[in-house]
């Protein structure tokens, strides 16, 4: 094989798409790489969309993106990729009415360096108004993100990039915000997961999701 063939051989390797390959072992595609469906919006669909492999929302007024199923104890992997002073979140155990930073429970996803003075509890990854992120660990924008959660009765961890941004027994955090925050109560026990159209584009892919 001669250098060049090596060498487009090699490009076209490095630049092939991760969301082509199966999901890893005992997960499940939350999305098939071609379309919304198994979601739903709780505003206005034409704003959320899918092509090659991405689910994105094209900007704010799309409110959220939700799966038609619900989930209780799962781990959730995605990655995703955040626009200069963008903002969005992933929902979690919340029902498709009401807000789901409230009614269920909304981890945040934000441009942390760009968008100004933020609050603890408003960086990327916090529980939002509930449990503050441990740190920042944002790639650079325009980059891909890893997202993990690990979602087990009552504990929630929160990993990006592989650090542990969120470990949290929600028990800890009921008498502070239990009543804002109904979503962290112990009679929430599942909901749909779900991504957040605040202002900017912004993209996911190899979304899966494991039953635990």
């Amino acid at each position: 094989m001669t250098k060049l063939l090596i060498s487009i051989v090699v490009f076209a390797v490095a630049a092939a798409p991760t969301f082509a390959g199966d999901p890893p072992a005992g997960f499940e595609k939350l999305f098939n790489g071609k379309d919304l469906t198994g979601w739903k919006s709780t505003a206005n669909m034409k704003v959320w969309g899918a092509e090659n492999g991405v689910i994105f929302c094209e900007k704010g007024g799309g409110g959220w993106l939700m799966t038609e199923k619900e989930y209780g104890d799962f781990e959730l992997r995605l990655e995703y990729k955040m626009p200069l002073k963008g903002n969005s979140g992933v929902a979690l155990r919340s029902p498709l009415k009401g807000d789901p930073a409230y009614a269920g429970m909304e981890l945040q996803l934000i441009d942390d360096v760009n968008w100004g003075k933020l609050e603890t509890w408003q960086h990327t990854g916090s529980i939002y108004h509930v449990v503050p992120a441990k740190t920042i660990k944002n790639k650079e924008i325009g980059q891909w993100n890893e997202f993990k959660v690990i979602a087990k009765g009552r504990q929630i961890s929160v990993f990006q990039n592989g650090e542990t941004l969120v470990d949290a027994n929600l028990d800890e955090y009921v008498k502070d915000h239990g009543k804002k925050h109904p979503g962290i109560l112990e009679t929430n026990k599942k909901g749909h997961i779900g991504f957040q159209s605040y202002n900017l584009r912004v993209e996911f892919r190899n979304i899966y999701l494991k039953a635990l």
